[in-house]
């Protein structure tokens, strides 16, 4: 199992415990974390998840081609931490991922 633990901008933190195969985005929404949009259900294709991943980055498998060319069109600005928590997948190891989230995804 993986825990999630979302950063807000406002300080404030929400853990959630998600089971192997759901994707951060989808543990955020069904966990009713805000800031998380995921427009595109998913598809790497809309940006509206991005977020930066403070700890754990580690055990994330590296960003794809099409992952990087959809942080570049992200409403906050990319770093070297940014990705697309639609592409962070939980495993079934014990894993835990701190993600910060941008000020806004729109």
């Amino acid at each position: 199992m993986t825990i999630f633990t979302y950063r807000l901008p406002d300080g404030s933190e929400r853990i959630v415990d998600a089971k192997k195969g759901l994707n951060a985005m989808q543990a955020a929404i069904l966990n009713q974390v805000p800031g998380i949009i995921g427009e595109c259900g998913g598809s790497a294709m809309c940006a509206t998840c991005h977020v930066y991943v403070e700890e754990g980055a580690d055990t994330l498998p590296p960003v794809s081609d099409i992952e990087s060319d959809m942080l570049d069109c992200t409403a906050s600005d990319r770093d070297s931490c940014s990705r697309l928590s639609c592409q962070i997948v939980a495993d079934d190891g014990d894993q835990t991922v701190v993600l910060r989230l941008p000020d806004r995804q729109v």
